[in-house]
């Protein structure tokens, strides 16, 4: 099977998480059956669309690693291939100029309010030369030999719209941009477009796009609309569910290929399988192992499968993903070096996103400014501990050996237990009580800042005394 699919986002704002579930659906469903996957850039309506955008979505792409095979197209670039469809409709009497103004249309609906009839246009251009100057849009003229518009989609079954539901509906603006549901006709056709895969929000235009498709004598492509994301509150997943732009979820500090695995089982399910690597995704998505059902999304699910991806991922490369925040975390840049890929593996088991990480790993690249004042109370009564560390540690060669040592020759001497040593020897590493073990920081940092660290809090201790 030939399987050609597409996403057209509009760039009058920024990539939406429900858009990139949509474009994951595509590119999987083409993939799946070795097909083309083309990315389309809706950007005909000229006041809302923003080239800023347009970029942010195309980086967004990057960023998760969803290749295309064809586009970046953009439609504001497109114009002259529209324009010979509309004269050609105009020609063939299948759509008309529309001379009427707003105020016209805007007291036309509200008398129709009154009466209780659905606003629909009333036809009063429909009748060609009515007027030859001025401003006009361009309406298709729904044909009166059809009753009906049937299609079938691949999610919902058979669909069928009374022709009366619908009037002639606006294909080109004033400004001789075409709308929506003709630019994407005409680009699917032309792009040889097998299959739609989109949200079931688009259920409304499908009846009219399938019009337009007869009436410029192209083949119509099959359909698959997907149920939407909602929120935990089940309404249609907005702002106040949380953050609804891909971007954000980037800067937060989640991974692409863990953003993707979530978003894919919005709807998708393969036995009980929770995570899948995209290999595993092309190998087994197709459209009837999509639900018919809305999926709620859950902020928590979304960063358990981040801290999943985290702690399966190979040190050195997390600790080339980590570098850029802790890089902005410290207001200088942080090499991806040795140091920093063993301090990532201290921290990878607990992070559940790369901004979590980078704030557990600052301190062995700044030491602590200030110290935890509960854990100085409880576990920092003097510095007469600290002393004794410093003084046995001196000359020892730095080992996990010799620093056990050191250790348990502390614990004797002053008759305590391990973590009565370890949590002041904490507290001066990092200036907190919970962090990665102490003989794995101990070794990151070395001698000379450990030993360092622990004489600032002696130190600190004597001074409050």
């Amino acid at each position: 099977m030939s399987v050609v699919t597409r996403f057209p986002p509009s760039p009058t704002g920024f990539l939406h998480i429900g858009g990139l579930r949509t474009a994951l659906f595509n590119y999987l469903y083409a993939r799946h059956h070795d097909g083309k996957f083309i990315l389309r850039i809706e950007d005909t309506d000229s006041e809302r669309s923003e080239k800023r955008f347009s970029e942010l979505i195309i980086k967004a792409f990057e960023w998760v690693g969803l290749d295309f095979d064809e586009g970046p197209y953009f439609q504001s670039q497109r114009g002259e291939i529209y324009a010979k469809y509309i004269d050609k409709l105009i020609k063939e009497g299948k759509a008309y100029r529309c001379y009427c103004s707003r105020e016209r249309l805007s007291k036309l609906k509200e008398s129709q309010i009154s009466k209780g009839i659905k606003p629909h246009y009333d036809g009063f251009c429909r009748e060609q030369n009515r007027k030859t100057s001025g401003d006009y849009t361009v309406r298709f003229k729904l044909p009166d030999s059809v009753g009906k518009v049937e299609f079938y989609d691949m999610i919902h079954g058979k669909i069928s719209v009374a022709l009366s539901e619908l009037d002639d509906f606006i294909i080109v603006r004033s400004n001789r941009m075409p709308m929506y549901n003709l630019a994407c006709v005409i680009d699917d056709a032309l792009m040889g477009v097998t299959d739609i895969i989109r949200g079931d929000d688009h259920l409304s235009n499908t009846p009219k796009q399938i019009l337009l498709y007869k009436a410029l004598g192209f083949d119509i492509p099959r359909y698959a609309h997907v149920p939407m994301i909602l929120g935990e509150d089940k309404k249609r997943f907005s702002k106040r569910h949380g953050a609804t732009s891909v971007s954000v979820y980037k800067d937060e500090g989640y991974l692409p290929d863990a953003l993707l695995n979530y978003l894919v089982r919005l709807g998708f399910s393969y036995k009980d399988q929770e995570i899948f690597s995209l290999d595993e995704l092309i190998r087994y998505f197709d459209i009837d192992r999509l639900g018919k059902s809305a999926s709620v999304f859950n902020p928590s699910k979304l960063l358990w499968i981040n801290s999943v991806y985290i702690k399966n991922r190979e040190p050195s490369k997390l600790a080339e993903e980590i570098a850029p925040f802790l890089s902005e975390l410290l207001k200088r840049e942080i090499d991806v070096d040795e140091k920093l890929t063993e301090a990532v593996k201290t921290v990878q088991q607990r992070a559940k996103t790369l901004k979590e990480a980078a704030g557990q790993l600052k301190f062995y690249f700044e030491a602590p400014s200030d110290y935890d004042e509960k854990g100085i109370k409880k576990y920092c009564k003097d510095s007469g501990l600290l002393k004794e560390l410093l003084r046995l540690a001196e000359d020892i060669k730095w080992s996990e050996s010799e620093l056990k040592r050191v250790i348990e020759e502390t614990m004797d001497k002053f008759q305590i237990k391990m973590i009565k040593v370890a949590q002041p020897i904490r507290i001066a590493l990092t200036g907190k009580t919970v962090s990665p073990g102490i003989y794995e920081m101990m070794l990151i940092l070395g001698k000379s800042e450990s030993l360092k660290r622990i004489e600032n809090l002696s130190r600190f201790l004597d001074e409050r005394a």
